[in-house]
């Protein structure tokens, strides 16, 4: 079982939309990208805010390059992310056996970013997966990121 520790929100404003998640539930800024503190009404393409809970890293994106097909402009929840281990071939050929395409490789990630590739879950739903945590995100038993083995009976 893959760990959730990633939540990705797209915003036109993702410095005044992490001041809100940060005043209204204490979350904690760990990074920052391409936003100008003394200019907080301006907000370039791409720039991006990483808050966490201490669990979880929630980035607040306003987005360079189109990774999912839903639009420079979209605003909402933009994909989640999980945590895997090391085999990352084998997990791509098991989303992919489950309906899940890969829709972005590591070459499309900005070089700023962390590293993932995404995949296009049941409902048009994004979802990533990386070796590795996000920013602020708790770390994961290994144990727990492998590949499911598939039931007997199936």
């Amino acid at each position: 079982m893959a760990q959730i520790r990633h939540i990705a929100i797209a915003s036109d404003n993702p410095g005044k939309t992490a001041e809100f998640y940060k005043n209204a539930f204490g979350m904690r800024e760990v990074h920052r990208n391409g936003l100008d503190p003394d200019n907080p009404d301006v907000a370039p393409r791409p720039s991006s805010v990483v808050l966490t809970d201490g669990y979880i890293s929630m980035a607040i994106l306003k987005l360079g390059k189109d990774q999912t097909g839903v639009g420079l402009d979209y605003q909402g929840l933009h994909h989640i992310g999980f945590v895997v281990d090391n085999d990352i071939d084998g997990w791509t050929k098991h989303l992919e056996s489950l309906g899940a395409p890969n829709i972005t490789t590591a070459e499309d990630m900005p070089k700023t970013a962390h590293w993932e590739i995404k995949f296009r879950a049941p409902d048009n739903v994004v979802l990533d997966i990386s070796h590795t945590t996000w920013p602020g995100a708790a770390a994961v038993d290994p144990v727990t990121t492998k590949i499911p083995a598939k039931d007997a009976a199936e």
